[in-house]
């Protein structure tokens, strides 16, 4: 089972302790992907500085392709970071040479050679989720926190598998968004909903999983690590709750060190 991961990457930079690890929505699925066992690519923009070089190796030591990366002149995308009772904060982002990235005709190319390809709200590369699909390749967004913006509508249309996270809102409003969402979604939607496990809607049927305990240490990356998770699963057949457990257990990994991965 192979993945294409492709859109924004960073380096989380920890204010607090001077850390700084690779990280991003794509670029942590196709870490998580290989931790499962499965094949990742990943494809983006890094810049030209220290930060690229680190990033672009320790995805080379995870064993993910980036045979599609592109090394732009400039500064790779950094996000800062503070952690507050095991939570992470976000703080200033700057998106470096990847505000300047969108696919090429190439980069299609190369993704459809793969079984699913996921991309995020940052990623610039939402447009491209409707050639892939075309094309008989299944398709995943992540939202974040924002299912209704710009890139995520452009998205919507065009994903198997549409994420995003709520972790305030109660359940009766949960399923009314993912009611709304699934009108245009033209497979599940799933909502991530941090401590309170996770939801999805099938347009037939809600489903609802809880969380894996475990002691957190850092929650950055659990929400990519539940996509991993569930997007394995979904390639190797299983049903809906099963790839929500899967999800589950991988971001319980992940929550137990410091940084995504």
């Amino acid at each position: 089972m192979r993945i294409a991961c492709i859109g924004d990457n960073c380096i989380d930079s920890y204010d607090d302790s001077g850390l700084a690890f690779p990280g991003g929505n794509p670029v942590n699925v196709a870490v998580y992907t290989k931790r499962l066992g499965g094949d990742a690519s990943y494809v983006g923009a890094v810049g030209s500085d220290e930060h690229g070089g680190l990033l672009l190796s320790a995805l080379q030591k995870k064993g993910v392709d980036v045979s599609r990366v592109r090394v732009c002149e400039g500064s790779t995308a950094v996000s800062h970071v503070t952690i507050v009772n095991g939570d992470r904060i976000f703080g200033e982002y700057d998106e470096g040479v990847m505000a300047d990235f969108r696919p090429s005709e190439e980069d299609i190319d190369f993704l459809c050679a793969h079984d699913l390809v996921v991309t995020s709200l940052w990623g610039h590369s939402e447009c491209a989720l409707a050639r892939v699909r075309a094309r008989g390749v299944l398709t995943a967004f992540d939202a974040s926190e924002s299912p209704y913006a710009e890139a995520a509508k452009l998205a919507l249309p065009h994903s198997d598998v549409f994420f995003f996270s709520d972790d305030r809102s109660g359940v009766p409003e949960l399923e009314n968004k993912l009611r709304a969402l699934k009108t245009d979604c033209p497979g599940v939607v799933v909502v991530m909903r941090g401590g309170a496990g996770s939801m999805a809607f099938d347009g037939t049927k809600f489903f609802m999983q809880g969380i894996v305990p475990c002691a957190v240490v850092d929650t950055i990356g659990a929400g990519d690590s539940f996509i991993a998770g569930f997007l394995l699963s979904l390639l190797g057949g299983e049903p809906i709750p099963h790839c929500m457990a899967s999800g589950a257990k991988n971001a319980a990994v992940t929550i137990g060190y410091s940084g995504a991965w």
